[in-house]
């Protein structure tokens, strides 16, 4: 389980960044920055992964009560333009700036899921698997897995045919056989292999 030792070795605030959405074929990808509260962090924080979707959203609604949190999205268009490495960047940045708005200065260090920092001037420090390691990583991993979610899900309804409600965007097969039956659509990333298949067919 996620726990607080790094965070105690770290000057405060100490924040927590993690994304979600790297790997669908359509939609944003979405990175939360939360520093978590001295008292009465919500029970159950863990690697969003192993949540249900139930408990993500009962956490994501209590963090969003008791910790600061801030949000980057970064559109299907620009992850084209970027590519999806430096999209994840750009989100997390977005992410703690928000955050640091909020907060009213910078962070004294952020902790980020994964082997590779932003360009940033913030004190920072990345750790492989840290959102099953670091409790604010973790909670950073439900906030920006719930709203990727809430995202997709809001935009099922328009494109009803890819079950996105379901697979978020992912390349389930009911997904892939959507765009081979009805084609691309305007979330759709055109750079990624199975969606540059069907726009620039061999």
């Amino acid at each position: 389980m996620p726990s607080l030792r790094h965070e105690k070795l770290c000057i405060a605030p100490v924040v927590g960044v993690d994304e979600a959405g790297c790997a669908p074929l359509a939609g944003p990808v979405v990175a939360a920055a939360v520093v978590l509260p001295a008292k009465g962090i919500p029970r159950g924080i863990d690697d969003s992964k192993k949540l249900s979707a139930s408990e993500r959203e009962r956490l994501h609604d209590r963090l969003r009560k008791c910790a600061i949190v801030g949000v980057g999205i970064v559109e299907n268009d620009e992850i084209d333009v970027l590519n999806i490495y430096w999209a994840r960047m750009k989100a997390m940045t977005l992410a703690v700036e928000q955050l640091c708005a909020t907060l009213g200065c910078d962070p004294g260090h952020v902790l980020v899921d994964g082997n590779r920092l932003p360009r940033w001037h913030y004190p920072a420090t990345a750790i492989v698997r840290g959102d099953g390691i670091s409790l604010s990583i973790a909670a950073a991993s439900i906030v920006a897995k719930h709203t990727r979610d809430r995202i997709m899900i809001a935009h099922a309804e328009s494109y009803p045919h890819y079950g996105w409600q379901r697979n978020k965007g992912y390349p389930a097969p009911e997904h892939l056989r959507a765009l081979k039956e009805h084609g691309i659509t305007p979330l759709h990333r055109r750079s990624f292999a199975p969606v540059a298949q069907i726009v620039l067919p061999l």
